[in-house]
């Protein structure tokens, strides 16, 4: 029986959408009928999909929307894709509807449930988790999609209860990964709604100039769902130490990410193979936010593992999302209880939800 897991970052829909899987198909068929595809390097390599989640032990997931657009946005060269990149806010918003729709279809055909309000939360007790249909957190990876602040109501009607101003580049609102700027006065406008709707900020992909910008204008529950640390790993993508110092102070969870690239110096995309790196990675990554914390209350898991790579581009032993288990043995083998490796996989990020969500 697998460890209960709570994966805080999985972009389910566009991975479905974009890509065109079927994810009610396991891993194996999906591979197979993308044998023939060539048209990106993870095809035939995918290893996440909603049987596979089952297998995995995830019983609840932050689940995204993941869409850009906008005319004066600023995407670095290495980061231009267009199954993302929209013209407009509107086009965006459009594309949004879309993964929304195919949550909720997912939802309507039993094989998600949203999960909205802390009642839904923790209405059963652990001994059920792996039996119930899988519970799906709504996030926004990004907010291209809201043509105005004021529209946040709607999304937060719509089932979104948290939120990342930012992806790579620059967005309608903030500076994100790969560039560097602050909010300007829309984003600060949207900062300011989401603190009055009690919407959660994801602080993933903001620039180190907008995350401070963040720390200092907002007051709710934040949270960093797939950040792994530039100590060890170098690059703007990743949290500085003087950050995690921040996100603890503020009683933020952070997620350690699968992605390959974050967590061996020096990779190149499509060049570097994955047998250079291994989940030891991640676990060093836990390590060093569970050394600066003073305790493992505040290190978690947000894989990441739909996030547009497959097996090419995670640790070499880890070829589906069910392979998070083996995080279990080598965080044992340094030393942490089977308590705190409970809190790492699911329980840091019940309790997180469980104070951030909203009442029912």
């Amino acid at each position: 029986m697998p460890i209960p897991l709570f994966d805080a970052h999985l972009d389910l829909a566009w991975n479905a959408v974009s890509f065109n899987r079927d994810l009610t198909l396991d891993v194996e068929t999906l591979r197979r009928q993308e044998q023939h595809m060539d048209d990106e390097p993870s095809r035939g390599k995918c290893t996440t999909s909603l049987p596979e989640l089952k297998r995995a032990g995830v019983f609840c997931c932050v689940a995204t929307l993941l869409v850009r657009g906008g005319p004066n946005q600023v995407w670095p060269t290495s980061f231009k894709r267009t199954d993302l990149n929209h013209a407009t806010p509107s086009i965006a918003h459009a594309a949004a509807h879309g993964q929304l729709a195919y949550y909720r279809l997912l939802e309507a055909q039993g094989h998600l449930r949203f999960v909205t309000t802390q009642e839904m939360l923790l209405q059963e007790a652990p001994a059920d988790w792996m039996a119930r249909t899988p519970g799906i957190v709504l996030s926004m990876e990004g907010a291209d999609p809201i043509t105005h602040p004021d529209e946040l109501q709607l999304w937060w009607d719509a089932g979104l209860r948290a939120l990342g101003p930012v992806h790579y580049g620059q967005g309608q609102y903030a500076f994100g990964t790969g560039v560097v700027g602050p909010f300007n006065k829309r984003g600060l406008a949207l900062l300011r709604e989401m603190d009055r709707l009690g919407m959660i900020l994801d602080v993933t992909h903001l620039c180190d100039e907008s995350m401070a910008q963040a720390f200092d204008h907002f007051d709710g529950a934040i949270l960093a769902s797939h950040h792994n640390c530039r100590t060890l790993v170098p690059g703007d993508r990743q949290l500085t130490d003087a950050q995690i110092k921040t996100l603890v102070s503020r009683g933020a969870v952070i997620g350690a990410a699968l992605d390959a690239w974050m967590l061996y110096p020096g990779w190149e995309r499509g060049v570097t193979q994955p047998d250079v790196v291994g989940l030891a990675a991640v676990a060093d990554h836990i390590d060093h936010v569970c050394q600066l914390a003073g305790s493992a209350a505040q290190a978690a898991i947000g894989s990441d593992l739909d996030g547009g790579f497959g097996f090419e581009q995670t640790p070499h032993d880890l070829k589906t999302i069910a392979d998070l288990q083996k995080l279990a043995p080598i965080l044992s083998a340094r030393g942490y209880s089977d308590e705190e490796i409970a809190g790492i996989f699911y329980g840091n990020w019940m309790r997180f939800f469980a104070q951030g969500l909203p009442a029912g």
